[in-house]
């Protein structure tokens, strides 16, 4: 009886003393939202287009103080159009691996004498950033 008699006092003091918290649950789309915002994709970068290559290029030969930047075309041969000696196209092809973050072979940065056929390689290069 005496239980009954404290429920009855107790209760409604701490309905009083209690705040109302009203138990809201988030709606479906945006929890779906939330995910959507949460996910993060791993993938590679897509491949480079032509014209970034050439305009990649064009500035680190632009850049490089041996060449006059006026007469760099993408049809410029390194020696005779350039004027760089053999030793500068070795630079050059350096330069353009460092931009591109590739590792050119020996045997293919000999054949690489123009503008062009750097662009040509790197284009053709799946690695080259």
């Amino acid at each position: 009886m005496f239980r009954l008699a404290a429920r009855s006092v107790i209760t409604p003091v701490i309905r009083r003393n209690t705040p109302l918290v009203a138990t809201r649950f988030p709606q479906v789309s945006s929890l779906q939202q939330q995910q959507q915002q949460q996910q993060q994709r791993f993938y590679a970068a897509g491949a480079l287009n032509g014209e970034a290559i050439k305009a990649r290029v064009l500035d680190v030969l632009g850049s490089f103080e041996k060449v006059d930047g006026t007469k760099v075309t993408e049809t410029a041969s390194f020696t005779n159009d350039l004027g760089l000696d053999s030793l500068d196209a070795v630079e050059v092809v350096m330069a353009i691996e460092e931009e591109f973050s590739i590792e050119i072979p020996d045997e293919d940065a000999d054949r690489i004498t123009t503008v062009g056929e750097a662009i040509d390689y790197i284009s053709k290069s799946p690695e080259a950033r």
